[in-house]
């Protein structure tokens, strides 16, 4: 049997989740500098799977403006070339046969204001996301206490509990959001 604290301890799981890939996802997103996050999850076809690119090759960054992709399989590197091309993350890698360069250059304030708009986008729909954990979890705490597995007060402290979490994952995306911005329009 079901009961209010498995719910509770289930939408904290899928709100923490929910966060984390948020947090990946903004990893991914191009700031001024390099950062191996920008291309760590890239999707490289490799014998017939496809692979994330940290799995199949060492990223590196010596320098600011430059990150390095080692792979551990040199036949790779004009896949792995491909797949970052096809990711359009507004690099163009150079191949010199053992490893592949990615020179970060400069970004427009276009640009910066185009990353702004993805970040918002991608916490909108982490927002979302959270929004429906918080809708399936009231829709079970009601219906615990329809079945009478819960009282009507624990029904109602359960709600509670869950828009508490709920305000809680909320404000740490939109601060995860505040960050993010202040990193991209930063010069």
């Amino acid at each position: 049997m079901e009961t209010v604290d498995d719910v509770l301890l289930d939408v904290e799981e899928k709100m923490d989740n929910t966060v984390k890939v948020l947090k990946e996802q903004f990893a991914g997103l191009r700031t001024g500098k390099a950062s191996p996050s920008l291309v760590e999850n890239v999707q490289v076809p490799y014998y017939g799977t496809l692979t994330r690119l940290r799995d199949i090759a060492g990223i590196s960054a010596p320098e600011p403006r430059l990150i390095v992709i080692n792979a551990y399989d040199p036949t790779a590197l004009a896949d792995i070339e491909k797949a970052i091309l096809a990711a359009n993350l507004g690099v163009t890698p150079r191949n010199d046969g053992r490893v592949i360069r990615l020179p970060i250059p400069e970004l427009s304030e276009e640009r910066r204001k185009e990353i702004v708009k993805v970040a918002k986008r991608l916490s909108e729909e982490a927002r979302v996301a959270i929004r429906n954990v918080r809708r399936d979890a009231n829709d079970v705490v009601k219906a615990l206490q329809k079945k009478g597995a819960v009282t009507e007060d624990d029904r109602d402290a359960g709600l509670a509990e869950i828009q508490k979490s709920t305000d809680t994952h909320i404000g740490q995306i939109d601060t995860d959001l505040k960050h993010k911005e202040m990193e991209v329009m930063a010069v």
